[in-house]
């Protein structure tokens, strides 16, 4: 159940035409136009393309989705979303708030790197607006004449009428084209522009997660795609049709008041009158417009839920559960598009009313005029095109109700995801000032230049990847304790295995560890060696070049919160599959340049400068150099994934790789990123838990002989053998309050615990 908005501008005729062939469509596509009852005449019919309609999907929501099919936990979502009652009470913002919104939206493009291209292209096409309403002003007085001419019956002077309008058309329709042409390129190009503003603010500071991870609000995926689409077409079409109308009222008052006056006081009382009691019969609408697309986006998330977990439902025979609660969400969309169309009715009524009288209105005001031989019978027809294009400038606000709610509701969607971009910015640029949370510090490695007396190399910081300091976390939102007042040491080759009850906090430690949970405090320090840099996820507000170059030794560099060194890696229980080839999968998230081939160069293909990729910051950050297709070949012989190769046809194939890839083979394919990768230090939250004890051993060692240093979460006792030390976790009892959750220990001491409390057989 799509909905478009199809804002139309007034029908700018060569001649007069019946009042109906000018109205406006105050459809959306849920519910029929009243105005397509309305009889055109042929010439009608053929400039219909003269028209500002702007159709544009409203949003097809998929709802709030997770792509990888994790858990909605295992983001870290602790408080339940509000509830559907709470929603369904919606108040729709003021028109201020909306003001605001719409401006705050709407006004940074036309000061970006754009701005040149952007307003002239907006002055070409107010210039050829104004050259529209000069035709139709021409028009206005040739149909005068002409139905002069066929009155009097003097063939003469009609054919002579005809030719100027056969002529007036072929000179007047490439205007009618061409602004429309290019208000529609201008229209993509600010979309364009919008899109990647709002993606790269999307991805700043790791947003993306907070939202998804908090719920903070619905579909921002959709915000970003379809709402954009139809801001930008909308509000362009509105901003045209309110230039044109003021010029129309310009040009047209004129006429009709050297006409006759009293009909200019006729008008102006009709279209007030029409306006106020449009407003009092619509107000509900923009509400309900905001809950339709809530509500069918939540019917369209199920849908989509259901494909993405058609095994699992199936394995479960949960056909039968899955059926009523799709059937539930569509009924809430039913009952909410059954109120939204009989307000759309009721306002219907007032309006076909209002358009319909004014067919004969301006022609009853006069008429006497005609009787009495005062005027011509092509000056009534003259006032009745003047008396309709004034009276439509007039009446915007009763013509485009409808429309105009439907773009409200869009404007608040935007506003409220725009808001929320900014609050996100604005919280992380004072998390960096400030010293509460957890605070994620950077330490440089100081490598020694000079053995001890015995020839060995001293046992510095330099073997130092990773020290934590008093370190307690809470949930990002209830706050609740996991851990309190971790100490740890990491160094290299010093792997440490974290276990412990489900629920306890493991994962969450992780997520403090990779920048993702500041709620808590203590110190995380990473060491760097001074050839390295540091990885910033889009932080606002700090001078890189300040923060990185020139380190001096000891010097402890504090970073913000979602600030990770360039030599730490991440692998998740499922790992995320990326679009694209087999090869983009292993080369992500180390290298992301020059994976795709460019077809052609921005200026060849027509593509705008600001779709290029832009890096996310402005670090430098040294990689590995990119591997050759022949050392991906190898790395995916190292993992035992070498026959991937020949089933799917080399590395540029390109599947789902989530849903032709088991568990077991998307865990092998993130270890061979991890080795192509070759970080000093990793964290893996059960990275090997679908993997046989065989493959599990396997690429334990590999990385092992790689040099890399892992963290790694698990419960099973065959990963002892591949670390050093192990981090018990407790849950946190708040009741007891009593103190320390966490307890580390050697592997063989934790072994030989193991096997005295272990049942007997």
């Amino acid at each position: 159940m799509p909905t478009s908005i199809i804002v139309s501008a007034p029908l700018v005729m060569p001649f007069p035409l019946p009042p109906t062939a000018r109205s406006y469509s105050l459809s959306l596509s849920l519910s029929s136009s009243s105005s397509s009852s309305s009889s055109y005449s042929s010439f009608s019919t053929l400039l219909r393309h003269s028209k500002i309609s702007s159709p544009f999907p409203m949003r097809r929501r998929w709802g709030r989705k997770d792509r990888s099919g994790a858990a909605r936990s295992s983001a870290g979502v602790e408080d339940p979303e509000p509830s559907a009652a709470v929603e369904d009470k919606r108040v729709g913002p003021d028109l201020q708030t909306l003001l605001r919104r719409f401006w705050k939206v709407a006004a940074p493009y036309w000061s970006s790197e754009d701005k040149v291209q952007a307003r002239l292209r907006l002055a070409a096409v107010f210039a050829l607006t104004l050259g529209t309403t000069g035709i139709s002003v021409g028009f206005n007085f040739l149909g005068r004449d002409f139905y002069n001419a066929l009155a009097n019956k003097d063939q003469e002077q009609f054919t002579k009428q005809l030719l100027y309008y056969l002529g007036s058309f072929a000179g007047g329709i490439p205007f009618f084209v061409l602004r429309d042409y290019a208000r529609e390129t201008l229209s993509l190009r600010w979309r364009s522009w919008m899109t990647t503003y709002y993606m790269e603010r999307y991805f700043k500071n790791q947003t993306f997660y907070k939202i998804q991870s908090q719920t903070l609000i619905d579909n921002p995926d959709q915000r970003i795609v379809d709402d954009l689409s139809s801001f930008t077409g909308t509000a362009l079409s509105f901003s045209l049709i309110f230039f044109n109308a003021a010029v129309d009222l310009i040009s047209f008052s004129n006429i009709l008041y050297g006409i006759y006056p009293p009909l200019f006081i006729v008008l102006l009382v009709y279209s007030i009158g029409g306006t106020a009691i449009s407003v009092f019969l619509g107000k509900g609408l923009v509400t309900l417009n905001f809950m339709q697309e809530k509500k069918e986006a939540d019917f369209r998330y199920g849908l989509v839920r259901v494909r993405e977990n058609a095994e699992s439902i199936a394995f479960y025979g949960g056909e039968g559960n899955e059926l009523q609660l799709l059937l539930e969400r569509f009924r809430t969309a039913f009952e909410n598009l059954s109120q939204l169309l009989i307000s759309s009715r009721n306002l219907e009524f007032f309006t076909s009313g209002y358009r319909y009288l004014i067919q004969i209105l301006p022609a009853a005001v006069v008429a006497p005029m005609y009787f009495s031989g005062k005027i011509e019978f092509g000056v009534i027809n003259q006032s009745v095109s003047a008396f309709n294009h004034i009276l439509s400038d007039f009446s915007l606000i009763v013509y485009q109700f409808q429309a105009i709610s439907a773009f409200s509701a869009v404007i608040d969607r935007l506003g409220e995801f725009d808001d929320l971009l900014d609050e996100n910015q604005s919280s992380s640029a004072s998390e960096h000032d400030t010293t509460e949370g957890i605070n994620i510090l950077f330490k440089e490695n100081d490598i020694p230049s000079s053995l001890g007396s015995n020839g060995a190399v001293p046992q510095t910081d330099c073997c130092k990847l990773l020290e934590i300091h008093s370190l307690t976390l809470q949930t990002p939102r209830s706050r609740n304790v996991l851990i309190t007042d971790l100490f740890l040491e990491i160094n290299d080759k010093d792997h440490l295995l974290v276990m412990g009850p489900s629920g306890s906090g493991k994962t969450s430690f992780l997520r403090a560890l990779a920048g993702l949970w500041n709620s808590g405090n203590g110190n995380i320090i990473f060491y760097v060696k001074g050839d390295q840099e540091l990885q910033l996820s889009g932080s606002a507000g700090i001078d890189s070049s300040k923060s990185t170059n020139g380190m001096k030794k000891d010097e402890e560099l504090q970073s913000s919160k979602n600030r990770r060194a360039s030599n730490v890696f991440f692998l998740p229980q499922r790992p995320y599959m990326v679009l694209g080839t087999l090869r983009r999968q292993l080369l992500y998230p180390t290298w992301t340049d020059g994976i795709l081939p460019l077809r052609d160069s921005p200026q060849n293909s027509g593509s705008l400068p600001f779709l290029s990729q832009v890096p996310m910051t402005s670090d430098v950050i040294d990689k590995p150099k990119m591997p050759t297709a022949d050392d991906l070949v190898r790395v995916l012989e190292v993992v035992r994934l070498g026959d991937i190769l020949s089933r799917f046809n080399g590395l540029d194939s390109i599947y789902e790789w989530s849903s032709v890839l088991s568990l077991g083979e998307q865990q092998r394919l993130a270890f061979a990123r991890l080795l192509l990768a070759k970080p000093e230090l990793v964290l893996l939250d059960e990275s090997t838990s679908a993997l046989d004890e065989t493959n599990e051993a396997h690429l334990y060692r590999q990385i092992e002989a790689a040099g890399i240093t892992f963290i790694s979460i698990g419960h099973r006792r065959t990963l002892y053998s591949y670390h050093k030390r192990v981090l018990h976790i407790s849950k946190f009892d708040s009741r007891n309050n009593s103190g320390r959750n966490w307890h580390v220990e050697p592997i063989k001491a934790s072994v030989e615990s193991f096997d005295e409390t272990a049942p007997a057989p």
